[in-house]
Parts: C-alpha cells; structure tokens; sequence
C-alpha cells in the first residue's frame, strides 16, 4: 500500500506561527506533526509515501528527502501557491498513488493511532477512521451502523483524518481545487463507506490553543 500525506495547507488559524514555518513542521511533543504520521506509516509497514507541498513546501522537502532517515521511500506532489484542498490535492497525485487502495493522512492532527489494517468489498469505495467528537467542534460527521460510515440525523463522530481510499472513488473527478467532505457524505448516503471507531489519544490541533493542549 503507498501513503499520502496531506501536508500543503496553509495553516491560517495556527497564524503567527506558521507564517514562516509550514503547518507540518509545527511541533507537539518534541517531533514535527508530519514526523510523527511518517512513524505511524512506517510502523504499519508502509515503505512508499507520497507528500503534498504548498505553503512552504520546500521547508518540508528539505527536512524530510528522500525518506531514507524513516525508513520510507518520499515522493512530493508540489501543487504550488494554488493549494488544491482535500479532494483537489488527492486527485493530483493519484498518478503516483497507484491502482490499489491507498492510505490519506490528514497531518494537522496528533495521535497515537495505529494505521488501520483495512479489506475493502467489491461495493466499497473507503473507510474512514472515525473518534468521538471533541467538544471543540460544533458539529459531528457520521455515525457507525454495523461497520458502515453512515449520516444520521444525530452523528455523534468525527472523522479523525485517516482512511483508505480506491482510486476509483476520484474516478468522476475534475482537476482542481476541491474539498474531499462533499464526497465523502454522499458516498457514506449510498452506503459506499466502511469505518471504524478509534477511542484513544486524537487531537485536531488546528488552532494555537488546541495546539498548546497537546505540547
């Protein structure tokens, strides 16, 4: 299976900060939020990674390289100053990303979640890693029925950012920028979603004071 980090975004909300450091190389913990995933990718036996650049990529790629440090093998899918969101930025690198499933990790998130080991049916085009909703988020995302990614009318999860996708499901796709969300509540309507529930350690931590609660 080969790896996408999402690591392009500009990283408004954790502004001053990250006005001269890009929102990946931000530390919890003692270690950059994108070092810590490149260990949870490389513990699951993921050797092929591929990393979106935008604000500040060259930050990013120099730090990082080639990969050998992890033990990883890094590509870069370089998108510029127009930052192609979720949806966008995976369709962009879905020519390195190959014709199997592959794992998405959003990085502005900290966790000690293990990577989802993951057998998709004929009829599925995901799964997506779900946590129970922080108390800083406003809304919920979906719920689970019976191992199935489902919208309800009261959702009590959250997407954590990690899941497994087909290439398929981009098949219908434009080029450009787009957020993945869309698609995602309309492939979880028709039922096109497994997921399961991850309840240990998970933060967004796309703000300063969320951040700052992690450190």
């Amino acid at each position: 299976m080969i790896a996408m980090i999402l690591a392009a975004g500009r990283g408004e909300r954790l502004r001053p900060l990250t006005d001269k450091v890009p929102k990946a190389l931000v530390e919890v913990r003692g270690r950059s939020l994108l070092e810590w995933h490149l260990e949870r990718v490389r513990d699951a036996g993921i050797q092929d990674v591929v990393i979106n650049l935008g604000w500040l990529g060259e930050q990013i790629a120099e730090r990082v390289g080639s990969g050998a440090r992890y033990g990883l093998n890094v590509v870069y899918s370089p998108e510029g100053d127009n930052v192609l969101e979720t949806g966008g930025g995976i369709h962009h690198a879905l020519p390195m990303l190959g014709s199997e499933p592959f794992l998405v990790i959003n990085v502005d998130s900290y966790t000690e979640m293990p990577v989802p080991e993951v057998s998709l049916a004929d009829n599925e085009l995901g799964h997506l890693v779900l946590v129970p909703t922080p108390d800083y988020f406003r809304n919920s995302d979906f719920d689970l029925i019976d191992g199935s990614v489902r919208r309800v009318d009261s959702p009590s999860l959250t997407f954590a950012g990690c899941a497994v996708y087909r290439p398929e499901f981009f098949d219908d796709c434009e080029a450009g920028r787009f957020s993945l969300a869309p698609m995602l509540f309309a492939a979880a309507e028709e039922g096109q979603l497994q997921g399961s529930l991850y309840e240990g350690l998970w933060a967004d931590v796309g703000t300063s004071e969320r951040l700052e609660s992690v450190k």
